[in-house]
């Protein structure tokens, strides 16, 4: 492997999220030093998931089948949606495993300074299935940020249209914190105490 293999390597690595140009460095040192044992098996399973793994045509999740595992389930509750920003929150959701709910990944947030409007969003898949599957309530579970309140006001405003009910997270998330960053502990307290808008 040349020199200008190894470089394109870490600049790949380093667009990862939370890693920088020294993190990856430090990623792809180990990676060449442990071959056998820790590149060779990253290389097979990052094909086995590019060549496995597909978008959930109803909520948005990552499965290996489309509709995922939670659309497809009997025992979960279809009348109860929770709304998150991506698939990284519909995972922190899972790890509590106290919502016996379905969900739905918005794919983002409004952002006025990012340039997201709603119709940069799944918002309208959202409000076909609230119609199809006669949803009675849905959770918005998005961050306590201000685009992440913007993005719950307009959604309830457009939700209360369809005479859903719609609540919110309360206790236990701080502003300007990201689901995917709470404990299990902190994100059950807040569903669990999630308020009428």
């Amino acid at each position: 492997m040349s020199g200008n293999e190894i470089e394109n390597l870490i600049k790949q690595v380093s667009k990862l999220p939370g890693l920088g140009s020294r993190s990856a460095r430090r990623i792809v040192l180990h990676l060449l030093s442990k071959k056998e044992n820790a590149l060779l098996p990253l290389i097979d399973n990052l094909q086995e998931v590019a060549a496995n793994i597909k978008t959930c045509e109803i909520c948005g999740n990552f499965d290996t089948s489309s509709p995922c595992s939670v659309c497809a389930s009997a025992v979960r509750d279809g009348k109860t949606l929770c709304v998150v920003q991506d698939v990284a929150d519909l995972w922190a959701m899972e790890r509590v495993a106290q919502f016996k709910g379905k969900y739905h990944v918005l794919g983002g947030i409004l952002s006025a300074l990012d340039g997201v409007v709603p119709e940069d969003l799944n918002i309208d898949g959202l409000l076909r299935r609230i119609v199809r599957e006669e949803v009675r309530e849905v959770i918005l579970a998005l961050p306590a940020t201000v685009d992440g309140q913007i993005t719950s006001h307009y959604l309830s405003a457009r939700l209360k249209e369809n005479g859903v009910s719609v609540s919110t997270l309360a206790q236990g998330i701080p502003m300007g914190a990201e689901l995917d960053y709470m404990d299990e502990g902190t994100l059950q307290l807040a569903l669990s105490s999630r308020k009428a808008l």
